[in-house]
């Protein structure tokens, strides 16, 4: 399984009145933070594909905003604050474990997120009672496991056939350590 990197904004309770709307309107009043691959809730800090990018990018359609050279993409994203710098492996075969170096990572959980790339199901949907609870969800709003994950994924599909983000990719988060972000 290859890694994947992303560097996303950070979304939580110290941007106040967005915090407050978002988990009034989802019910989610439990995070601590979300840490996810919505591009809706947590964009990534580099919007806009440089010809540059190219070599070090994955190259396929919904996934441009993953780079695939780590060093690349911190070199690109150093001076910029308040962000999350990810490994990312989407639809693992078993829990997969980061590369060691240069930056130390910790697993955070798994999201489900649409194939498009850009609404997770977990925290930007409005909730699948019906397939999961949101008190599953950990204090950054992923699921624990992989195999929970899958779960989700395929009774999203089956209970909910005609939604637009129910069609999902499982992706095993892991975010940079607190030491490599204050590192940088």
């Amino acid at each position: 399984m290859q890694p994947w990197y992303i560097a996303t904004k950070r979304f939580g309770p110290w941007n106040p009145e967005a915090w407050c709307n978002y988990t009034e309107w989802s019910g989610l009043r439990a995070l601590r933070e979300v840490v996810s691959l919505d591009t809706t809730l947590c964009p990534t800090v580099l919007p806009d594909i440089q010809k540059e990018y190219w070599p070090h990018i994955v190259n396929e359609d919904f996934m441009l905003h993953f780079f695939t050279d780590l060093d690349y993409l911190r070199a690109r994203t150093a001076a910029i604050p308040d962000t999350n710098l990810l490994c990312v492996f989407r639809n693992p075969s078993r829990h997969p474990a980061p590369p060691d170096a240069p930056v130390g990572f910790d697993f955070v959980g798994y999201d489900v997120v649409d194939i498009h790339g850009d609404i997770s199901a977990l925290t930007n949907c409005g909730g699948f009672p019906d397939v999961f609870s949101n008190e599953e969800l950990n204090p950054y709003g992923l699921l624990a496991t992989r195999d929970r994950a899958i779960d989700v994924q395929a009774a999203l599909k089956t209970l909910h056939p005609d939604e637009r983000h129910a069609d999902c990719h499982v992706w095993a988060v892991f975010r940079a350590s607190e030491a490599s972000r204050a590192a940088r």
